[in-house]
């Protein structure tokens, strides 16, 4: 299981997801350009000293990450608010790529195109959205219980 996140642009976030990626022993990825740099007080504060424990790879661009995930066959899993069908139901496999885009704009309709799912979290209606960390939390949580050998229970 891998996360990949779409130009984030709040350091806090993406610091907090990859200390999850750490926890969770699941590798990241960040798809430039970032909205800001790793070197981001703010961005270091929410990784902790958990991020030189996480396998991440940086993308320079989308296309770049695209040609990589292709070459590899891994499946694409967009999280949106646009999504097709509820994350519960969905039938992960443990290469699948979970990805979440930008904070504040989401993802392009290229990207979008690209996705072999997408997927939504509901939430309460007239709600917009949850924060994406939250997002990263829950669907990691979900694909990670129905792939992981030592998670299910026979």
């Amino acid at each position: 299981m891998q996360i990949a996140l779409f130009q984030p642009d709040i350091p806090q976030n993406t610091g907090t997801i990859l200390r999850l990626c750490a926890c969770l022993d699941v590798a990241a990825h960040i798809i430039e350009p970032a909205g800001f740099a790793t070197s981001d007080r703010t961005f270091r504060r929410a990784g902790m000293d958990y991020l030189d424990q996480v396998r991440l790879t940086r993308h320079d661009s989308w296309s770049k990450f695209e040609q990589w995930r292709r070459s590899l066959g891994h499946r694409l899993v967009l999280f949106t608010t646009k999504g097709g069908g509820s994350y519960l139901d969905y039938a992960y496999e443990p290469a699948d790529i979970l990805l979440f885009g930008r904070e504040s704009m989401g993802v392009t309709d290229e990207v979008l195109a690209a996705a072999d799912a997408r997927l939504l979290i509901p939430i309460k209606p007239r709600l917009r959205s949850l924060n994406v960390a939250m997002a990263a939390a829950i669907a990691v949580g979900e694909a990670l219980r129905q792939t992981r050998p030592s998670a299910r229970t026979t």
